[in-house]
Parts: structure tokens; sequence; C-alpha cells
């Protein structure tokens, strides 16, 4: 038998495709001061924007999901790009909050059709059984180098444009990746898998209590991750302490705390690479349940570690390094235990439900932080709230069964 290579021309392009999305996703944290103070809004107001893009992407996910199963996935990478394009102009020239709020459900179902639902379950298919935990997990890490650099270009173009110029480089440069698209030729799944049609596979994927298990427990990886990323440059900003000069930081030229806050960002990214590699290395040799409750076991540590302690420059690089380790590991191992438990044929639209609940989390987390923001003039009361949810998620994935329910999943 012919074994698959790891790296393949769709693994390939799948991480370009996802590289470019998620630096341009998650550089939104840079914008939440400067549009803020422009136009005199809330902090709640551009939060709530951010809060309906991840909304909208959970929605999303399982829609161009099934888009791609139906119509193929080139052609719903395309939808996606363009609707990302779209809602990135149209918010350049727009004033209102409502206006961003409402151009955020575009730029959401954007993310959707070039993320992880529709990219992940063309990688699974073009992967080998053995490499497959792997390239998922390569894939899920190039998304995370978009994270590296997405926020620290946005700070440099910042200092060069305005914000709304920024918006259009970035409508740009998501279009110029469907060069990559001609390289995404997936196989079809196995012929049993070809044989259920979605209603059988949903049908049994919801009557079983894993599955519900799964949906619940990502919830609050949704929560922590669109929290920090959103709201984490402007607590740094605000909260940390200043760097002190002919520090390192000084000496590198991160000279103030709002460079410290973009900088975090990329300090995640670039921890999460790593970590996410090894979670796709380990997810071939361990119980993926007992590897994503280890996961929100870390999570739920540092983050209490690091809100019960004074907020300094030397602890908000602690917190990246530890909590970028921990990012993303959760999605190869996630999506990869969906495959394993339901098939491939349609881990796409699966894939895209369970994701739901992420984004309900990344909801609540984007808008509670704005809103307790506005409130208590601080994030430590809605900081707490993650770290109980992150405990939660911890424990819920511990009933989870592993074995598959048909045999193709393997």
């Amino acid at each position: 038998m012919t074994r698959t290579p790891l790296l393949t021309p769709v693994l390939v392009s799948g991480c370009i495709i996802m590289l470019v999305s998620f630096a341009i996703r998650a550089s939104f944290g840079v914008f939440q001061i400067p549009i803020a103070e422009e136009f005199g809004w809330l902090r709640s107001d551009f939060s709530l924007a951010i809060a309906i893009q991840n909304l909208a992407w959970g929605f999303g996910q399982p829609i161009f999901g099934a888009l791609a199963e139906k119509i193929g996935d080139r052609k719903a990478i395309v939808m996606g790009a363009v609707l990302y394009a779209f809602g990135l102009v149209a918010s350049s020239v727009s004033t209102l909050p409502i206006q961003h709020q409402l151009l955020e459900i575009a730029v959401g179902f954007g993310i959707a059709g070039t993320g992880f639902g529709v990219i992940l379950a063309v990688v699974g298919r073009a992967s080998s059984p053995q490499n497959r935990s792997m390239s998922l997990a390569i894939a899920t890490a190039a998304g995370s180098a978009g994270q590296v650099i997405g926020a620290p270009i946005a700070e440099g173009l910042l200092a060069l444009m305005p914000w709304q110029q920024v918006f259009l480089v970035f409508a740009a440069a998501i279009l110029l990746v469907l060069a990559a698209l001609p390289m995404m030729r997936a196989p079809v799944a196995p012929r049993a898998e070809l044989e259920e049609s979605l209603g059988q596979i949903l049908g049994r994927a919801l009557r079983d209590p894993s599955f519900a298990l799964i949906f619940l427990g990502f919830f609050s990886c949704g929560y922590q991750l669109a929290f920090v990323t959103a709201h984490f440059p402007a607590l740094v900003t605000e909260m940390c302490g200043p760097i002190l000069d002919g520090s390192l930081l000084d000496r590198l030229g991160i000279g103030t705390t709002s460079a410290l806050g973009a900088v975090s960002i990329a300090v995640i990214g670039l921890a999460n690479i790593a970590g996410t590699l090894t979670a796709g290395w380990l997810g071939n040799r361990f119980p993926k349940k007992y590897l994503l409750s280890a996961i929100y076991v870390g999570r739920t540590a540092i983050s209490a570690w690091f809100i019960a302690m004074p907020i300094t420059p030397a602890t908000v690089l602690v917190f990246s390094v530890v909590m970028g380790a921990l990012w993303l590991a959760t999605v190869p191992l996630t999506s990869g235990l969906v495959a394993h438990l339901y098939g491939l044929r349609y881990m796409g639209t699966l894939y895209g439900i369970v994701f739901f609940s992420h984004q309900l989390g990344s909801f609540l987390g984007v808008w509670l932080g704005g809103r307790m923001y506005d409130l208590t003039g601080d994030y430590t009361a809605v900081w707490w709230v993650g770290v109980g949810i992150g405990a939660f998620s911890a424990i819920v994935h511990l009933p989870v069964r592993e074995s598959p329910r048909i045999a193709a999943a393997a």
C-alpha cells in the first residue's frame, strides 16, 4: 500500500489560505482603540461588532461546510473570500456602530468560507489515516502563523495610514490567496461513507452523547480565544505596568504598552505553532479526549495565575507563551475526533456544528468583555468568568467515547 506523503499540494494551499485569513481576523483587536477614539464610541460598540463577526463565523461554518460538500470546496472558498473582502471594504467607509456591526456579518461568513471548517475537511480527505492528525495540526498552525504576523502588521500599517486604508489592504490580501486554489483538489470520501446520507450521519451524531459533550466543551475555547484576541491588546495597553527604559523590550523597540499588546498577540500565535504541532503529534498516540481535558486545565491555570498577579510586561509575556502553546491545540484534536467518530464525508458540516458552539463562546467573550469594561472600567470580572468556563470544559471532555461509529472513519 502506497503511503500518502505528509506535505501535499492540498495541505500547502490550505495553509496559505488559512494564514492570510487568520492574519486579518487576528488583527481586529488592534483596531479597538483607534476606531473607538476616532468616533467617540463606547468600548462595547466595536466589541459588539467583533462579537457579531464571531457569531456569524459560527453560523456560517456549517453552512459553508455543507456548501463545500454540495458545490465543491473551491467554489465555497471563493464565495468566502469575496464576502470577506466585501465586508472589509464596506467597513472602511462606515462611520456608525450599527454599520460596522452589520458588516461584520459578511466578514464572519467570509472567515467561515476561508477557515477551519472548509479547509480542515479538505485537508483531512487528502491525508492518509496515519498523517491525518498531523496534517490537521499543520493547517491549524498555519492559522497561528497568521496570528503571529496579523496584529504587528496591522499595528505597523496603522503607523503609516488610517485604519480605513488598512482594511482595504486586507481586502486585497484575502482576494489574492485565491491564486492558491488550483492546488486545492482533494479525493472523495471512502465509498462506505458515500453510501450514507447527510441526514443519516447527522442523526447519528445528534443522538450521540459524545457529540453533545464535544459541542459543549468547545464553547470555552471560543470564549477564551475571542476575548483575548479582541481585548488583550487593550487590556495590556491600559492595565499593564510601564516598560522600563533600557529593558530588553525597550531595546527591541517595544517601548509602549500599546506596542506590547500587539506583540503579545503575535507571541501567542508563535507559541501556538509549536503547541498545535505537538497536539497533532500527540493526537496520533494518546486518547484525544484526555489531551483536550489537559489543555483546558492548562488554560484555566495560566489564566487564573495571570489575573491574580500584578500585570507587568513579564507576566504578559509569560501568559502569552503558555496560553499560546495551548491556543489552537484544541482544533486538530477536536476536528480529528469528529472525523474519527463520524467519518470524513460530512466532516465539514459536523465540525461546523461543533464549531458553532465555539463561536457562541466567542460572541459572549467579546461582547461581555466590552460590556463589563464599560460597567467596571477594567477586564477583571469577565476574565474570571473565562477561568470558570475553562474548568468546565476540562471536565466535560472526560466522558467522551473514542470508539468510531463506522469503520471507515479510522
